[in-house]
């Protein structure tokens, strides 16, 4: 499996178009998620959908499935192997959920039984410096849970605030992507003039026979 998703990052033609278009597609995400000049949290979704999209234009539709998640991390499968996306926004690596709970006692519980499942696609957005486009795969994870540990791997949310989930810590994220088994595609976030209406397709589909 592991090869497979690798196989992205040895492709030179689609590592540029991956750097030159992933900015502009999450731009038009944003775009199109916005409300009064905020971005609502739909754009996650519509970010994942255009990371399947590149998976199904490498790979083909016929090797890309989309089932009913019935686990946390998994969001598609690729040769029938389970993948998690990912997308943080920041100028550092963090903050990346491994379940959304605001129940402490669930988040606890989580922490005590967990161990990664699948491979990891993340991308870290950061306009107008660099980001990036990772691969973790599976095996990174598993080894470096088992060498720092869980309490060093996962960040349990603070007592009295409102989390919004259970993350992997900062050390372990800056572990895994700089693991030898980890793929890396550098992407500059800069933003275009985009002339976008979220209205005209709609309108256009109101106005066919």
């Amino acid at each position: 499996m592991s090869s497979r998703l690798s196989e992205i990052f040895k492709d030179e033609k689609l590592v540029n178009r991956i750097k030159t278009k992933l900015p502009y597609l999450f731009q038009l995400a944003e775009l199109e998620s916005s409300r009064a000049g905020k971005i609502g949290m739909e754009v996650g979704s519509l970010r994942e959908r255009i990371l399947i999209a590149l998976l199904i234009y490498k790979f083909g539709e016929a090797n890309v499935e989309i089932r009913a998640i019935t686990e946390p991390e998994v969001d598609v499968w690729l040769f029938g192997n389970p993948i998690s996306i990912k997308t943080i926004t920041g100028k550092s690596l963090g903050g990346v959920k491994l379940i959304w709970t605001v129940d402490a006692q669930k988040a606890a519980e989580f922490r005590r039984y967990y161990v990664p499942s699948c491979d990891i696609l993340l991308v870290r957005i950061n306009w107008g410096g660099l980001g990036g486009f990772y691969y973790i795969p599976l095996e990174a994870q598993r080894k470096l849970l088992e060498e720092i540990g869980r309490e060093r791997y996962i960040k349990l949310p603070k007592p009295g605030t409102n989390p919004r989930g259970v993350e992997i810590s900062k050390e372990a994220l800056n572990a895994l992507v700089d693991d030898g088994l980890s793929d890396y595609i550098e992407i500059r976030w800069e933003k275009k003039e985009i002339d976008y209406n979220a209205y005209k397709r709609w309108v256009e589909y109101w106005g066919e026979d």
